[in-house]
Formats: C-alpha cells, sequence, structure tokens
C-alpha cells in the first residue's frame, strides 16, 4: 500500500517543477502570456495564476496583466532552495553517494554548508558512527539531529529566507573556532576563472570561513554549476582539493578545472 505521505510530497514536486519551468520560460527576458503558459504546461490559467502569485511573493518575477515578466534587474536570480531541491533530483543523489564515500569510516569531523546537494551527502552520512557534523544550514541540521550516532553542531547566525543558512559573524566564529577534516562546499557556480562563487556575499564569507578550517575542501555541484560564475566567491580554486560532479558537465571547463590542481570525479548523469 503506498505510503499516505507520498502524495502530498508528489504533488509539491510536481509543483516546484512547474514552477521552474515558468521560471525558465522568463529567463531569456521576453514576458510570457497565461495562454503561453497553460499550453506549455498543460494546467488550468488559475494553477498558473497561483503559481505566477506565489513566484512574485517570491520576487522572482512581475505580474503582468494577463502573464508575466522577468525582473529586469534579476536576470539569473537565486532560485529559493525548496525549489531547487528539485532540479536535477537523480544527479544530486548520485553526487551526493560519491561524495560520502570520501569520508572514511571511524572518528571523523565534517562541515557541510548549505544546498540541496549537500543535504544529500548528509542524509548518506546520517546513518555512520562516530561523525561529528557542523553545519549552518538548517534544512540539514534538523535532516540528521535525531541522529544518535551523530553529534552535531549547529552554527549560529542570521537566517537567508532564500537558503535557510545561518550566516554572518557569528556563524563565522563558529567556523573560526573549529577545525574539520573534511568540507562538503556546495556553491551556485564552480569554474576555472572564479573558482567556488554563490549568490550572495554574506553567504560567501560565511562558507569560506569553513573552507579556511578545513583540511580537505570537497565540492559537491551538478553540471548546471559548472562553468558558472556567480557574485561572492567562496574559495580559490587552490582551496578546493576535489569537485564531484555529473557527466553534463562541460568538458572543457572540468578539464580547465583538473589544470589548476582539483581532482575531478564524474557520476552518471
Amino acid at each position: 500500500m503506498p505510503d499516505p505521505l507520498d502524495v502530498p510530497r508528489a504533488t509539491s514536486r510536481k509543483r516546484s517543477d512547474r514552477m521552474l519551468a515558468v521560471l525558465a520560460m522568463l529567463d531569456g527576458g521576453e514576458p510570457v502570456t497565461l495562454a503561453d503558459l497553460t499550453g506549455s504546461l498543460g494546467v488550468s490559467p488559475a494553477t498558473i495564476r497561483r503559481d505566477l502569485a506565489d513566484l512574485e511573493e517570491q520576487s522572482l518575477l512581475v505580474r503582468t496583466h494577463g502573464g508575466a515578466r522577468a525582473f529586469a534587474s534579476t536576470t539569473r536570480a537565486e532560485v529559493p532552495v525548496r525549489l531547487r531541491d528539485s532540479q536535477f533530483r537523480e544527479a544530486k543523489r548520485r553526487i551526493a553517494r560519491r561524495a560520502a564515500e570520501l569520508i572514511p569510516h571511524g572518528p571523523y569531523s565534517v562541515a557541510i554548508s548549505g544546498g540541496t546537494t549537500t543535504a544529500e551527502v548528509a542524509k548518506v552520512l546520517a546513518s555512520r558512527p562516530d561523525l561529528a557534523i557542523v553545519t549552518n544550514a538548517l534544512t540539514t541540521a534538523m535532516e540528521i539531529a535525531s541522529r544518535p550516532n551523530l553529534k552535531v553542531i549547529m552554527t549560529g547566525g542570521v537566517v537567508r529566507s532564500n537558503s535557510f543558512e545561518a550566516v554572518g559573524v557569528i556563524a563565522e566564529n563558529t567556523f573560526n573556532a573549529i577545525n574539520v577534516s573534511t568540507a562538503i562546499l556546495g556553491t551556485d557556480g564552480i569554474s576555472a576563472a572564479g573558482g567556488a562563487t554563490t549568490h550572495d556575499e554574506t553567504e560567501a564569507r560565511t562558507n569560506n570561513a569553513m573552507v579556511c578550517h578545513a583540511q580537505r575542501v570537497v565540492v559537491v555541484a551538478d553540471g548546471s554549476k559548472v562553468g558558472r560564475v556567480t557574485l561572492a566567491k567562496m574559495a580559490d580554486l587552490s582551496q578546493v582539493h576535489v569537485l564531484v560532479t555529473d557527466a553534463s558537465a562541460d568538458p572543457d571547463e572540468l578539464a580547465r578545472i583538473v589544470a589548476a590542481g582539483v581532482e575531478v570525479l564524474i557520476v552518471d548523469a
């Protein structure tokens, strides 16, 4: 018999996928009509209107008479974490499993940043004994805090509504006060030219504090992030030891990252 919780979960994932599709249609900068959206997505006008209202409330688009347009100043803006969770889901799970294999068994300390792929890594590690996990991500802490086999350390800080990460001086002070064996770093972009980057400069400073107090840094990023450069740098490539990505990543950019001294591990897309 199906788990009754699977129905609302599936419905939520479908809505997230649909809202991401709306944003993708606006990514070119041209406005779209309600007829365009209903025709492409195969849902009713009432459903699309609810989606547009939700996206406008999150400042991801502007509703117009009969449709929507993107904010002129926010092309390729940061997508909220609750929507990102539905993007490239299977690739992220494969990346997470491969990254978790890099963590040795036995007593060990790991720092995990915010992000949907890093959250998948935490889920894989949750059954391991003798791990100490430090995180500034509320979603990750809630996922693993009930596990008696883990020591979970949550930083303080100001919570970003888009990523559910605690950032700022308090979070930085926590990372500055500890040393971990491996940091698992999520990113909005990684490239040979820009290093590991994110959309928010405060988040970048917080994650850099985590990176600076780790003996090894593992970046986990699906192929869409490879070659992208966003606003704020979290880490130079010289600070990154391993990149785990999937086969959809740009091979030329991966070659440049390897040439910069980073070990690249590729899973099937």
